[in-house]
């Protein structure tokens, strides 16, 4: 996949993700726990971060991405733990005024706001890890060439 291409696809998510969330909030009425806003933080800068590369056609948009994607995942990992595993619930119980074990829907047994977050911080990754294997081709082909 070509790398401008591969940074639509991480800014496509960063967008749906956003909005989303903002949709869950503002539109919906649900308030977010800490280890929301926690996501949020580490999900909205993407979306700017992601467009700015794009039209740059910069091409090492991971390294400034990745340090954003990775927590955010493990963030979001935490967070469905907590709401999925009984076992990790007392971990939570200082989380704020929302319970961060509070489940506002849960589509097909499994789909939760922290899966959402989850699913696109896990596309974002690949997408610049992809992104990160075609520059270093890219580079090995033109030293080669050189």
């Amino acid at each position: 996949m070509r790398p401008r291409t591969l940074v639509a696809l991480a800014w496509s998510v960063a967008v749906v993700a956003t909005a989303g969330s903002l949709y869950f909030s503002e539109v919906m009425g649900l308030i977010p726990c800490k280890l929301c806003w926690v996501q949020r933080i580490f999900m909205y800068p993407l979306t700017v971060f992601l467009a700015v590369a794009y039209l740059r056609q910069e091409r090492r948009v991971d390294q400034y991405v990745l340090p954003l994607a990775v927590p955010g995942a493990a963030t979001s990992l935490y967070h469905y733990l907590l709401q999925k595993v009984p076992a990790l619930r007392p971990a939570s119980a200082t989380c704020g005024p929302v319970p961060c074990t509070d489940v506002y829907f849960n589509w097909f047994g499994f789909v939760t706001i922290p899966f959402l977050a989850l699913t696109a911080f896990v596309l974002i990754t690949a997408a610049m890890l992809l992104l990160r294997r075609a520059e270093r081709a890219h580079h090995s082909l033109r030293e080669a060439g050189a």
